[in-house]
């Protein structure tokens, strides 16, 4: 894929930094950002561009629920792509389930008014949503055609956020929803399963028994790639590894990878302690997410990383080791 405008908005994080990566050296981007005076000020922490990297992209400033000037990036895109939301890994107080859920919201339905402005609108607009639309499940995979949603906060998020999304009137732009799983990569969720592993907490969480659906973050980048290439492709597609595992697998492998040989198990228990005091939610880690990607295997798309013992060494040997401490 050469010379493409693709278009990302909420684009600074660990996600959107692996688009740069993968797409950058040979296409232009355009980084939507709420803080975008300065590049390095978009860059999380644990960023891994380097400025040679970044020589195609432009970070454009938008607040995610206002129309301005930033509508006009848009025009003559090829592929728009909305990263947007406030993260999940908060306590649900009423506020903050407010913001998560206002943020993912409000960020389409601003994106679906700017295209309706353009003249020559995307081609392709590809929307995150997540893997958590499905139910905990133990019992089958979840997949695109016979998947069983429920209404959790979780879940109740993830369908307002399509429904926004299909609801858009984009008649000459393509629309793509990607239900992602947890994403796997050189920095990101990875970070803190390091720092698990140094403490000797890297046991199974839990009974260890829920079902961990994952991606290589370069699988999904590839995805994104496939959908620009193969214009009869639309609507929903499952973000994920063809092959999930248990969570008391994944922590095994992890820590085989790592050449770890001992690891805690965290309880239920202590993970509802330990959840209250970082100020997150056990669901995170404890909601069984058993979920395949039916429709993208049916298309002829194969994955780079089936395999989760090739795909955390992969992570492994190209995190910088600097990046093992605590936050």
């Amino acid at each position: 894929m050469r010379n493409a405008k693709i278009v990302i908005a909420g684009g600074s994080g660990f996600i959107g930094e692996s688009l740069i990566k993968y797409f950058g050296n040979e296409n232009k981007l355009i980084i939507l950002s709420r803080n975008a005076d300065n590049s390095q000020n978009n860059r999380n922490r644990f960023s891994l561009l380097s400025e040679p990297e970044l020589k195609n992209v432009i970070y454009c400033h938008w607040d995610g629920k206002t129309l301005g000037d930033w509508y006009k990036q848009l025009e003559d895109t090829d592929i728009l792509i909305n990263l947007s939301g406030k993260s999940v890994n908060c306590r649900y107080t009423e506020k903050n389930k407010k913001d998560i859920l206002n943020s993912r919201v409000d960020s389409t339905k601003i994106l679906g008014e700017a295209i309706a402005k353009t003249k020559n609108p995307p081609k392709l607009w590809i929307n995150a949503s997540s893997a958590t639309i499905y139910r905990h499940s133990t019992d089958k995979p979840q997949d695109e055609f016979t998947g069983e949603i429920e209404n959790d906060f979780s879940v109740q998020v993830c369908k307002a956020w399509e429904n926004t999304f299909y609801n858009q009137a984009t008649p000459f732009t393509r629309k793509i929803a990607l239900r992602m799983a947890i994403t796997l990569g050189a920095g990101g969720i990875m970070i803190p399963y390091f720092n698990l592993l140094k403490f000797g907490l890297g046991g199974k969480q839990g009974n260890g028994k829920q079902m961990y659906s994952w991606v290589h973050i370069e699988d999904s980048c590839r995805m994104i790639e496939w959908f620009y290439e193969h214009h009869e492709l639309e609507g929903t597609f499952n973000c994920a590894s063809p092959y999930p595992v248990h969570n008391k697998e994944f922590m095994k492998t992890l820590r085989t990878i790592s050449h770890t040989t001992f690891g805690l198990p965290a309880m239920k228990w202590m993970l509802q302690i330990g959840a209250l005091l970082i100020g997150t939610e056990t669901e995170l880690v404890l909601k069984s997410r058993w979920v395949v990607p039916t429709r993208i295997l049916e298309t002829g798309f194969q994955f780079k990383y089936p395999l989760l013992s090739d795909a955390l060494a992969e992570v492994f040997n190209n995190t910088p080791k600097n990046l093992y401490r605590i936050f």
